[in-house]
């Protein structure tokens, strides 16, 4: 054979691209982004039914007036709260009641006073309602958040 034969040298192809990604990447990326997403979905969907939680708990507190009628719509509200965790829980008296709605004692015996007859009084110190509202609200909120699960 002759050694004088047209060759040329190999000529490689190009390196691939690293834009656009494989089929394969884009479906990597996806499952990412849906396993980022459905945390941030359902704490942003709990986020909003507390809010609109306290949004009612407000606004019926609200509509309630002052003293004696606030003690009552209180009153009210956590029963419904208490009977939405737990059928049965809401009709429950005295210590009993105290026991669902405090059950980690962190009331003072004015307050634990205050919901158990506060409601019957002609006068209701206004400083202690106003010191027992907040707390009522966030165990609202608990109350509805158990009984949500």
């Amino acid at each position: 054979m002759s050694t004088n034969l047209p060759l040329r040298d190999v000529h490689l192809p190009p390196a691939p691209s690293l834009w656009p990604p494989a089929p394969g990447w884009w479906a990597v990326a996806a499952v990412v982004l849906l396993l980022l997403a459905i945390p941030l979905l359902l704490r942003s969907r709990r986020l909003r039914r507390e809010r609109a939680w306290q949004r009612q708990f407000d606004a019926e507190l609200a509509a309630a007036g002052t003293g004696a009628a606030r003690v009552a719509a209180l009153l009210v509200l956590l029963r419904r709260a208490a009977r939405q965790q737990r059928p049965g829980d809401e009709v429950l008296q005295g210590d009993a009641w105290l026991q669902v709605v405090d059950p980690t004692g962190s009331l003072s015996p004015p307050q634990k006073a205050l919901l158990l007859q506060g409601a019957y009084q002609p006068h209701v110190d206004p400083q202690q309602l106003a010191a027992l509202e907040p707390w009522a609200r966030t165990r609202y909120v608990s109350l509805l958040k158990e009984g949500a699960r």
